[in-house]
């Protein structure tokens, strides 16, 4: 009788991960683009293979850097990833984008792209696991009294996000900024959730469909919730192509996003999907009847924000439908042994949400600041030069035109121009221009970008760590 072999699980990290990573990342769709926008193409997206290979991927970080350039870069691969399950179209028709249209959905780019994605998902979601404790014995009653004690409808009460549209120096740049944050998912909404009612596991399966179909309008395109998204976004002055604005997509923007598609492509996790699901239905009743008066009182009468009011009429029902159809046949079904992972989906969840918030206003305030932190060029840039601050620096020299895809840094940093003109990118319609002698403070973590005006830009960079210290 001939031995069996001994299973090895696969796992993959270090050099072996480094050069996967960049061997999926250099697929041509990928490479910088020369425009701040993807003009009706959506197979691509900006990785920046030029930088992978300085970053590591096996060190799983702690909630305080997980909005650092490393996160940031595994949340756009795993976007990538995951979507090429899900079917996009240019609004304009294939013609002329047949071979990108290839190059995304082939067998080679899919490969790579799961070969790495276990490896990603332990960096981008591993801190979740030092953020949620479900320990304990929990039963069918101590799970009803925790979810009839959350607080999921928040009221009237903003969220730090909608105050900081509301608080900003030019809320209309905001609120659009906002709801472009909420494109990646809500143009292609529901589409995580259907990895969960595939198969067969009975009555329940079938209740989580209506779910799906609600948002799908029923087979009628015209209703159809993503449908309606895209009118919200016209009466803005938004375009409503697929990843049109993916350069200014936050962090944890993407973050949040990735996690139903995490939740759902794994399948170990259904039950933490479940969670997930009830929390976010049973919340979205009254953040959409904010969200509603909110962009009322940004743009007036002119937005359309049917997109909104459908979810305070929908979600209400949907909240009920995840308890009573969903969570509760599933434990009757399976026994309380699944009750932590619901519950962790729900933390896991509240977890998201206030880093997404926080980040959110944080570049808000990051934009509405810009012309602030260029006055504050020169005060830090005398400090830099007098040798109060000793600030590591990169020497740069670029041609017309070049543009620095957005990114952001793990600390403080000083951009200072020698020469040239440059136009300095902190959002969507967010940028300064900088001459000969001038510059700006980058804020660790905030998006931004560069695009040289100029025949030829020369500039420095100065890490300077934390921007304060060098105002003492």
């Amino acid at each position: 009788m001939s031995r069996v072999p001994q299973h090895v699980p696969f796992e993959l990290g270090g050099a072996a991960l480094r050069d996967a990573i960049i061997q999926y990342a250099t697929n041509p769709i990928y490479l910088d683009a020369d425009d701040w926008q993807n003009h009706d193409n959506p197979y691509r997206r900006q990785l920046r293979p030029q930088i992978l290979p300085h970053l590591d991927f096996d060190r799983v970080p702690g909630r305080e850097n997980i909005l650092d350039y490393p996160s940031l870069a595994a949340q756009r691969l795993l976007t990538t990833i995951y979507e090429a399950d899900l079917v996009f179209f240019p609004k304009s028709g294939l013609k002329g984008k047949e071979e990108d249209f290839r190059a995304f959905y082939s067998p080679s780019n899919r490969a790579l792209g799961e070969k790495i994605r276990p490896a990603l998902e332990r960096y981008a979601f591993g801190f979740l696991d030092d953020e949620v404790e479900t320990s304990g014995k929990w039963t069918k009653a101590s799970l009803d009294s925790y979810l009839d004690s959350l607080e999921m409808n928040g009221g009237d009460e903003q969220s730090p996000a909608e105050r900081a549209i509301l608080g900003s120096a030019d809320p209309r740049r905001a609120a659009r900024m906002w709801l472009v944050q909420f494109t990646a998912d809500f143009l292609s909404e529901a589409s995580p959730m259907l990895r969960n009612v595939l198969g067969y596991y009975g009555p329940t399966q079938s209740e989580w469909f209506k779910v799906i179909i609600d948002e799908y309008g029923y087979g009628v395109h015209d209703t159809k919730h993503s449908t309606l998204f895209e009118r919200t976004l016209t009466s803005v002055g938004l375009r409503t192509d697929v990843h049109r604005y993916w350069q200014y997509y936050l962090n944890s923007s993407l973050l949040l996003n990735n996690y139903f598609h995490y939740l759902g492509k794994n399948h170990e996790h259904f039950f933490r999907y479940v969670g997930a699901l009830f929390y976010t239905e049973s919340s979205l009743v009254d953040f959409c009847r904010r969200a509603d008066r909110l962009l009322r009182e940004v743009f007036g009468d002119s937005v359309d924000t049917e997109y909104f009011t459908e979810h305070i009429h929908i979600d209400q029902h949907h909240g009920r439908m995840a308890r009573e159809k969903i969570l509760d046949p599933l434990i009757e079904a399976h026994g309380e042994g699944i009750i932590p992972d619901i519950v962790r989906g729900i933390e896991e969840y509240r977890v998201l949400l206030d880093v997404s918030d926080g980040d959110f206003s944080a570049q808000i305030s990051w934009m509405d600041d810009q012309p602030e932190l260029k006055k504050l060029h020169g005060p830090v840039y005398e400090a830099i030069r007098e040798g109060r601050v000793e600030a590591p620096v990169a020497h740069l020299v670029e041609p017309f035109n070049e543009l620095s895809n957005t990114h952001c840094h793990e600390g403080d940093e000083l951009c200072h121009i020698v020469s040239g003109t440059m136009r300095f990118e902190s959002g969507l319609d967010s940028s300064l221009i900088l001459e000969a002698g001038e510059g700006v403070v980058i804020k660790r973590n905030r998006l931004h970008g560069a695009d040289i005006l100029s025949d030829e830009c020369v500039y420095e960079i100065h890490s300077v760590g934390d921007y304060r210290s060098c105002l003492l």
